[in-house]
């Protein structure tokens, strides 16, 4: 399985060793966590991290926008080099334009779902993005309870996938540790994003190797 451990969750005060940890781990993408305080209710960090960690990163950016009208940092993200840019379908007004625009950029186009958005609102944009992202917790906070629904609800976007002909990645995010990621992989998950389970473990190499081994 695909891992992106979660930024959020790492030392900000030793960013450098954390980022050098990942570059040496099985990891296959960094997962970076983007708020706005309006959009969700916490702030994390904004581009210059973003900038700062890219430099250094030799795994592709998984550029997760919890922020209002993401459309408006399409470029900005492009020019920093990102790979995924992640934006919520509950967060922009022309989400097909917005997705149009990600890929016209260099970038590939991922959609978030937060957990009481249905799947069924990605049934006319499916076959137009690379990713969906299903969150499992509330978004905003890291170290949250798995919630139990999101098992049900890959299954659906599994199907709608299959059905549409998509090639869209399914990643999940939020309360990850060994029995909700092997729940979520046997549902038809394809990534999951680790933040607290990664950066806290005391053995963060065989943690990231043990995610990507399902």
């Amino acid at each position: 399985m695909i891992v992106a451990p979660s930024l959020l969750a790492a030392d900000f005060l030793h960013l450098d060793r954390e980022v050098a940890m990942i570059n040496s781990s099985a990891a296959d993408w960094l997962h970076m966590d983007i708020m706005d305080g309006q959009f969700v209710p916490n702030i994390s960090f904004g581009f210059p991290v973003v900038e700062a960690v890219a430099k250094v990163c030799r795994k592709p950016l998984d550029v997760h926008l919890m922020v209002e009208r993401p459309e408006q940092w399409i470029d900005t993200l492009a020019g920093l080099g990102a790979a995924f840019m992640n934006v919520h379908a509950e967060a922009t007004r022309h989400l097909h334009r917005t997705v149009q625009a990600i890929r016209a950029a260099g970038m590939r186009p991922a959609v978030t779902l937060c957990p009481a958005t249905p799947v069924v609102m990605l049934e006319d944009i499916i076959t137009d993005v690379d990713m969906v992202l299903l969150m499992s917790v509330n978004p905003g906070f890291g170290g949250q309870k798995f919630i139990a629904g999101t098992i049900d609800k890959i299954k659906r976007l599994r199907r709608l996938i299959d059905e549409s002909g998509s090639a869209a990645l399914i990643e999940v995010d939020g309360g990850i540790n060994h029995v909700t990621a092997e729940a979520v992989r046997a549902a038809g998950c394809d990534a999951v994003v680790a933040g607290t389970a990664v950066f806290r473990a005391e053995r963060p190499h065989e943690e990231i190797a043990y995610y990507h081994s399902l």
